[in-house]
């Protein structure tokens, strides 16, 4: 596996999450319709509340110097967290790159998780059922929800399942193997 590193991200990293942004929001088009705005970006509420709304945390993922993936957990203060947007750039795909980075994230926040996805996503519907198995064993659960505000869009599917605490030894390490 290539060396790879999940950390939080800083403020000095907002330009590099900008652009992944733009890329995972192109990705999504082809499930959501959405389109982009006249400058050619998208939507970004998600992004600014990642990086500076205390309930939330952004993660940056790294191969060597390259910038891969970027995650955003929302709920820290809340009963239950949601991975609420995660990607990983097509050439880094199915690498082991994006489990890696679901566990570091997830393993940093213990407790119960929800994560949505559209069933149209073949890519996606395959990632996250693997993800709640390699986490949680045959313990997790799938169920369709309505997009909020979105009464024309088929509902998303989402997986819930709880993350157990692990000690800070057991979590990996940039270049360590997973």
């Amino acid at each position: 596996m290539p060396d790879v590193s999940v950390r939080l991200a800083r403020p000095a990293d907002r330009p590099t999450l900008e652009r992944l942004w733009l890329m995972f929001r192109h990705d999504m088009s082809a499930y959501s319709g959405v389109l982009p705005r006249p400058d050619g970006t998208f939507r970004s509420e998600r992004l600014d509340s990642a990086l500076t709304d205390p309930g939330w945390a952004p993660y940056l993922v790294t191969s060597g110097e390259h910038p891969v993936g970027l995650a955003f957990v929302r709920g820290l203060t809340s009963p239950t967290r949601v991975l609420s947007s995660f990607f990983v750039v097509r050439a880094a795909r199915r690498a082991g790159i994006g489990l890696r980075a679901v566990r570091e994230v997830m393993a940093a926040h213990p407790g119960s998780w929800e994560v949505a996805f559209q069933e149209d996503n073949t890519g996606a519907v395959r990632f996250w059922r693997r993800v709640a198995t390699d986490i949680a064993g045959e313990a997790w659960t799938e169920e369709r929800r309505p997009v909020p505000g979105r009464p024309d869009a088929p509902p998303d599917a989402w997986i819930s399942f709880e993350v157990p605490a692990v000690p800070r030894s057991s979590l990996h390490r940039p270049g360590s193997a997973a």
